[in-house]
């Protein structure tokens, strides 16, 4: 490490990024490159790791909600790494499975694997589990909750349509990266069907231990979704004020107008 290393130490405390890694001669020490290769394995494992749906369904089962298994039209992992299309789509026999169980409900709540089966094993059901008074306490109906294997976000929206619901609300395994291989999104959509756009979205990302708590998670999801319910829209023009709300220990801001009426 350079002259500077207790600065650097210093500074490697506060952020799981890679600096001030020192050097052995004209290389990385070997404890930094042993490092760098146990990331990588763990990212590559949240990736290819497949989602244990039953064990997922009994502790949603567990908290009192209803739960079902979904899959999208790919087939297998390797398939669903190469064909992202394919992870978009609902499998056809789970399309009326979902037509059966149709709402109307004000949201729809999907657990997807995605890409890290480990980001939703650690962290949706606590989600899940801290969302559950909030949507109790404001009287939402709940559809039950979709456990989807080989999705990609926008499988979401043909859940949701499917069930005929407001919103749909999916909590995915997040593309890995070297320091978060166990990192969830929630993508929450207002109207689902096929066809919705991400700018359509609101996404609440790093749900994990080293980042945003599972309380904290819910606390967003909650107050984007009454923000959605009322204006009838997520998106771009949707902006996560939750934030600013939590620090000042107020009430909610006043909601802007809904579109298209006068101020």
């Amino acid at each position: 490490m350079s002259d500077n290393g207790p600065i650097w130490a210093r500074l490697a405390g506060l952020t799981p990024a890679r600096i001030g890694l020192g050097r052995a001669g004209s290389g990385m020490p070997t404890r930094e490159v042993l490092r760098f290769g146990l990331d990588h394995a763990q990212a590559r494992d949240a990736v290819h790791t497949p989602l244990d749906a039953d064990e997922l369904l009994g502790k949603i089962t567990d908290l009192g909600f209803t739960a079902l298994p979904v899959a999208s039209q790919a087939p297998d992992r390797a398939t669903y790494l190469r064909r992202p299309d394919l992870g978009r789509r609902l499998a056809a026999e789970d399309y009326a499975v979902l037509k059966d169980r149709a709402g109307p409900f004000d949201l729809a709540i999907v657990i997807a694997d995605g890409l890290s089966a480990r980001a939703v094993h650690e962290n949706a059901v606590p989600v899940l589990a801290a969302f559950k008074p909030y949507a109790e306490t404001a009287g939402w109906a709940l559809s039950p909750v979709v456990v989807a294997r080989q999705a990609r976000v926008a499988l979401g929206d043909a859940i949701g349509g499917a069930l005929d619901a407001r919103a749909v609300a999916v909590l995915i395994g997040e593309r890995p990266g070297l320091s978060s291989p166990d990192s969830l999104g929630i993508y929450l959509t207002f109207g689902p069907r096929v066809g919705r756009s991400d700018a359509e979205r609101n996404c609440i990302s790093n749900v994990r231990a080293a980042g945003l708590t599972p309380d904290r998670a819910a606390f967003k999801l909650n107050w984007l979704l009454g923000c959605a319910l009322h204006l009838g829209l997520t998106g771009v023009t949707l902006k996560d004020e939750s934030d600013r709300v939590a620090i000042a220990g107020c009430e909610a801001p006043p909601l802007p107008e809904r579109p298209g009426t006068p101020a």
